[in-house]
């Protein structure tokens, strides 16, 4: 699983035309999501991504999480963080996960983020969205379960 961060001042997702999800202050997630996953990884990459704590404090250090600053989320499920641009110039989206699996892990994601931020804005799954944002920093963040929650 793969979860895209981006800290902003403001983001929103149209479809058709319409917004159908909008923030303030907080996290874009672009979430990712493999043949492999499981609701377990599923459980890892929300706690840390609830965990993260890159808002800056009153030194200006980046040290406050989103609850310490009301902050929210819109999440997004994107399957082209699994391309694969290894051979040719026309990326494989062989490792991305099947619509029916990446649709549940992205609305099991989305109610265990919405059990503990109280504003989880999202996109809508396979539709053609067009997102902006207002990137603050810029600051992104790539999580990779593979990376972050290896077995010790």
């Amino acid at each position: 699983m793969r979860f895209l961060i981006q800290r902003v001042t403001s983001a929103r997702v149209d479809v058709e035309g319409k917004t159908v999800g909008a923030i303030d202050q907080g996290f874009l997630v672009f979430i990712g999501v493999s043949n492999t996953d499981t609701k377990e990884i599923a459980d890892g990459m929300v706690k840390k991504l609830i965990g993260l704590r890159i808002f800056r404090d009153e030194e200006g250090k980046t040290n406050k999480s989103l609850a310490d600053v009301g902050g929210s989320l819109l999440l997004i499920s994107q399957f082209t963080l699994y391309a694969d641009c290894h051979h040719g110039n026309r990326p494989s989206f062989i490792n991305a996960g099947a619509p029916d699996l990446a649709n549940d892990l992205y609305e099991y994601i989305i109610a265990s983020c919405k059990a503990v931020i109280p504003n989880v804005q999202t996109g809508v799954f396979g539709a053609d969205m067009a997102v902006s944002i207002e990137n603050q920093g810029p600051f992104t963040i790539i999580l990779d379960s593979e990376e972050i929650l290896k077995k010790k």
